[in-house]
């Protein structure tokens, strides 16, 4: 029973770093990456569409992404759904073919950008403390109904409390990385 609840936590924290991951790719450095577009959203007949499905997404350069529609009555649209993102890019159409270049980042857009992704990490740790606790209660929960031992409780405690810093340590280097990315000139 203690194993199931240390692997469901340990499962449920991974989840968490996957999710932090995807939310930093979201954060735009200075380099082009088809990810930044991953949120973009295009009305594609009626219904919204993620752009890596009505699109393929590619990179030129560095500092310049390009975007090939399928349907070439989508380009209008793919550029307006660029331009409504809080992305800050300005897409560029040249027939079928739209440009998106990336603009340098000043340091304040830079200091703003470690803000968020302080603020992603800081999200993703309360979430590992969140099933931290989640974990204990039910380690509780078996102490009270007498089904594992105090020695057993404690032993589990300790063992949750070493996933939970392992993942938190895990966090703190994501951070690191991207804060060190942001900061790259």
């Amino acid at each position: 029973m203690i194993n199931e609840i240390k692997q469901d936590a340990e499962e449920r924290m991974a989840k968490s770093i996957d999710s932090l991951g995807t939310n930093f790719n979201k954060i735009r450095t200075g380099r082009a990456h088809p990810s930044i577009l991953d949120g973009i959203t295009v009305s594609y007949y009626g219904s919204e569409s993620p752009l890596s499905q009505v699109a393929n997404v590619s990179v030129l350069d560095a500092r310049t992404l390009s975007i090939s529609a399928w349907d070439k009555s989508l380009v209008p649209e793919i550029e307006k759904a660029i331009m409504k993102s809080d992305l800050g890019l300005n897409p560029a159409t040249t027939g079928e073919l739209i440009r998106v270049p990336m603009p340098p980042l000043t340091e304040e857009t830079r200091k703003d950008f470690i803000k968020h992704a302080r603020a992603e990490a800081e999200g993703a740790r309360v979430a590992i403390r969140n099933i931290r606790r989640d974990a204990l209660s039910s380690v509780k929960d078996l102490l009270k109904e007498k089904e594992i031992s105090e020695d057993d409780e404690r032993r589990a405690q300790d063992e949750v409390q070493k996933i939970t810093n392992k993942y938190i340590e895990q966090v703190d280097k994501a951070l690191a990385a991207k804060e060190k990315d942001l900061m790259e000139i």
